[in-house]
């Protein structure tokens, strides 16, 4: 199934410098997931004050990166210099999850013709990344199968941030793609609860 997940293996290749660097300042996994709980806190607090100045917009798909960065810098921290921990994992899974709800939540302020559908999506998502977790209750491995997995949707709303930066309004197509990535939510979640229980 088609996601930009991926692609992570390249992109922590990329980072490989930036992890380095911060194990020789001898920051920690665990800094690393709450410095992006922290970017995610602030990405939220700008894209919901955009109406007031449409250069908080860029703050989606700048910030988005960076998190997307960051997540993948804990894991990295993690694994190549044996920082895991259950608190991490705790704080990883959990800071996601709460990261995600923080960032989509204005969704509801500059779509309010679709509000039933954002919400819908807030929701669904959440339960999508517990259909991932319960690959570990279940399986063997949490599951991370597409389409519209977390770095898909980090990915969209990027893209939504820049087109409404650019002027872009996509208010009367909105239910429609609210629509589709309804039913890729539920075509993910599916895939991974069903690869979950194939694995056990």
């Amino acid at each position: 199934m088609i996601s930009i997940y991926k692609l992570k293996p390249k992109f922590q290749q990329l980072l490989t410098p930036i992890l380095l660097s911060l194990h020789k300042l001898k920051i920690t996994a665990n800094q690393i997931t709450i410095s992006s709980i922290v970017l995610s806190a602030i990405i939220a607090i700008f894209f919901w004050n955009a109406d007031f100045n449409k250069w908080l917009f860029l703050s989606l798909p700048i910030g988005l990166l960076f998190r997307m960065a960051l997540n993948a810098l804990d894991g990295m921290m993690a694994r190549k210099f044996n920082q895991t921990s259950k608190l991490g994992e705790v704080l990883n899974e959990v800071g996601d999850i709460f990261s995600d709800v923080m960032i989509f939540f204005p969704l509801l302020k500059f779509q309010t013709e679709s509000i039933y559908l954002v919400v819908f999506f807030i929701v669904l998502s959440v339960i999508n990344e517990f259909a991932g977790l319960l690959g570990k209750v279940v399986g063997i491995n949490r599951r991370y199968d597409g389409p519209v997995g977390k770095s898909d949707r980090a990915l969209l709303l990027g893209v939504y941030g820049l087109i409404s930066f650019l002027g872009v309004q996509l208010n009367s197509y909105s239910k429609y793609i609210f629509g589709v990535i309804l039913s890729l939510l539920l075509l993910s979640t599916f895939i991974r609860l069903k690869k979950a229980l194939n694995e056990s």
